[in-house]
């Protein structure tokens, strides 16, 4: 019995080592990966020096890539905020960070491919 005073909070699970590693490396290269995509894709940006304006949409395409890449921005934030949310619950979180990394993925490689289909590639 502990006679007035609140009984002790149960101890927290222990945290697994390989869910925390998995979703840092996830974390990071969906970062790391989105970063190499926005270089890239700044890059396509500044050499479109031939744009015919029968089959080529320059405007259309800076906007299908900012557009892209704001979504992937987004969901990358968002999917982080989970993971650490998870993590510090003592929660399983690597399907957060490996989801967040595969929705950026799909989200950069849309985006490129707009900016394609926009200008004729």
């Amino acid at each position: 019995m502990t006679y007035g005073y609140p009984p002790a909070a149960p101890a927290k699970p222990p945290l697994s080592s390989g869910d925390l590693a998995a979703s840092i490396s996830a974390l990071v290269l969906t970062y790391v990966g989105g970063g190499v995509a926005a270089f890239f894709a700044v890059f396509a940006l500044a050499f479109t020096d031939y744009c015919p304006p029968a089959t080529c949409h320059i405007d259309a395409g800076i906007n299908a890539m900012a557009a892209g890449f704001i979504a992937a921005l987004l969901v990358a934030v968002a999917g982080t905020v989970a993971t650490v949310i998870r993590l510090v619950k003592r929660l399983r979180a690597w399907p957060f960070a490996a989801g967040t990394l595969g929705l950026c993925a799909v989200l950069c490689i849309g985006a490129i491919g707009g900016y394609i289909a926009a200008v004729g590639g």
